[in-house]
């Protein structure tokens, strides 16, 4: 048996994983309202034809064969670890009954449609039945896995693989300890910037061309792929030369759609600057959700909250909308570095951010475990924004609601932007020691020097590695807070103090 082989039957997989995230990506952008539920259907076919194929005999007999320790000590290193990746994937997904992944996907889908209605009305109880179904079916899946310690362990793996929940409790109280203090200092004892100057009236079609200036300054490529309008932004990749970006507009705040843009944008080039040798391989994707969230934070917030960043772009953002031509940029940028407990996550501050991932991880850790009910799921919330945020939770809209996640079935993932954080501090902090005139570059309007540097030492490995060993061999250390701590002290003591 050749690895031609292998690969040549994972690329067929991988031209059905294609179709399937058009269809999903159609379904969260352009379909019309009336076609979701047959839609549906269409995506749980999509999805059964992949897992037929990934846990067929003839992927078993593959996956038996190339993990003879004779036959794989033969390979390369590339081949070796997408035999890997399809080998625990098809260990994973060959557990789970056939049918039951198919309902699975069709209830996630028709989940994700009634969020969205939900979402609008404020409705918990219009999208409580779903969710129901949605966890019901993780339970059981969990079980298929298997477990050591904690039931969260079988779902966190699927987003940040080698993490467990004992470590991110770990990561999250060392954490805690620095984070919460000066949040408190922050805001008892510092100054606050003047927002007022964010306030107005900004038009869909300036704001849509904002989000192209953007895009393309960060050097995203419009020829491989496209910005549309969402009800919750994200980035979809469909292969080489097809990876789409989204956002949300708000017409009473452009500063809303302009972060998430670029965040999504910094998930874009990750996927645009994975090697095309790897077209169709398992290892064709990032290290890991928590690797990929720490590259579009660094380009949602370590440069597009920079005040080098904006010594750039400001002039753009003045030609785009008047208002600003009298603004002072120094004014503006403290204007967007607000630190203030908030209800909304997507829109909330570098400081606090993670608090808002801590209220998360603890409420699906206990759902997974048995300890909470979906039925339990608002009064929770609202009780630990209380108690994390200091701020009361007006309705279901502003707070339960507000996430896609779990419509589509990601119990696991919120953790996974905290630890992007984390990664994002440690990989920037490397970045300027081995670019010594960085935000230079950057107050030049030079972003392509820091898109090469995330290109060469991330980028293009794909999935070669664990988030772990990739994060050693880019700078040297394992994970710490300390990088993320010592960046927000430094960057926010001296806007507020």
């Amino acid at each position: 048996m050749e690895i031609k082989e292998f690969y040549d039957y994972n690329k067929e997989i991988a031209k059905f994983k294609v179709a399937y995230a058009l269809v999903e990506w159609d379904m969260r952008t352009k379909m019309p309202p009336k076609a979701a539920m047959d839609r549906a259907e269409v995506a749980g076919k999509l999805a059964r034809t992949i897992f037929d194929m990934g846990t067929s005999p003839k992927m078993a007999t593959f996956v038996e064969y190339f993990n003879r320790p004779k036959i794989n000590e033969k390979l390369s290193e590339v081949d070796r670890r997408n035999v890997y990746l399809v080998t625990k994937e098809y260990r994973r997904v060959s557990s789970i009954p056939p049918d039951e992944f198919e309902k699975f996907t069709i209830a996630c889908s028709k989940g994700e449609n009634v969020w969205q209605e939900a979402k609008v009305e404020s409705n918990f109880a219009k999208f409580k039945p779903y969710l129901e179904e949605i966890v019901g079916y993780l339970k059981k899946f969990v079980e298929y896995y298997g477990y050591e310690e904690n039931k969260y362990d079988a779902l966190l793996e699927d987003y940040e693989p080698s993490m467990t929940t004992k470590d991110l409790k770990k990561i999250i109280d060392e954490l805690k300890a620095e984070l919460v203090p000066f949040i408190k200092d922050l805001t008892s004892k510092g100054k606050a910037p003047d927002t007022s100057i964010l306030k107005g009236n900004f038009d869909k079609a300036s704001q849509e061309r904002l989000s192209h200036e953007v895009l393309s300054a960060m050097t995203y490529d419009f020829n491989g792929g496209r910005i549309d309008e969402t009800a919750h932004p994200f980035t979809i990749g469909m292969g080489v030369g097809d990876v789409r970006v989204t956002t949300n507009y708000h017409v009473d705040d452009m500063t809303s759609a302009l972060f998430s843009t670029m965040h999504e944008g910094g998930h874009a080039l990750y996927e645009q600057g994975v090697s095309e040798a790897y077209k169709l391989m398992p290892i064709y994707n990032g290290a890991s959700m928590g690797i990929h969230e720490s590259q579009s934070r660094t380009w949602e917030n370590l440069v597009g909250r920079s005040r080098s960043f904006w010594k750039f772009f400001f002039p753009k953002l003045q030609n785009i909308f008047p208002q600003f031509k009298g603004v002072p940029l120094e004014k503006f940028y403290r204007a967007i570095n607000l630190t203030k407990p908030s209800l909304i996550r997507i829109e909330s501050d570098e400081v606090t951010y993670n608090l808002h991932i801590m209220i998360r991880f603890e409420m699906e850790e206990a759902l997974i475990n048995d300890k909470i009910k979906v039925a339990d799921l608002p009064e929770v919330w609202n009780e630990k924004v209380k108690q994390y945020l200091g701020i009361d939770v007006p309705d279901n809209a502003h707070g339960v609601l507000q996430d896609v996640h779990w419509s589509g079935g990601q119990i696991g993932y919120f953790p996974s932007y905290m630890l992007g954080n984390l990664y994002a501090s440690q990989f920037f902090f490397t970045a300027k020691k081995e670019i010594p005139n960085l935000e230079e570059e950057i107050e030049n309007g030079n972003l392509k020097v820091l898109r090469e540097w995330q290109r060469e030492k991330i980028h293009k490995f794909g999935a070669l590695y664990d988030p772990k060993d990739l994060l050693i061999k880019v700078t040297g250390e394992p994970l710490s807070h300390k990088f993320f701590m010592n960046y927000v002290k430094e960057k926010f003591s001296e806007i507020y103090f």
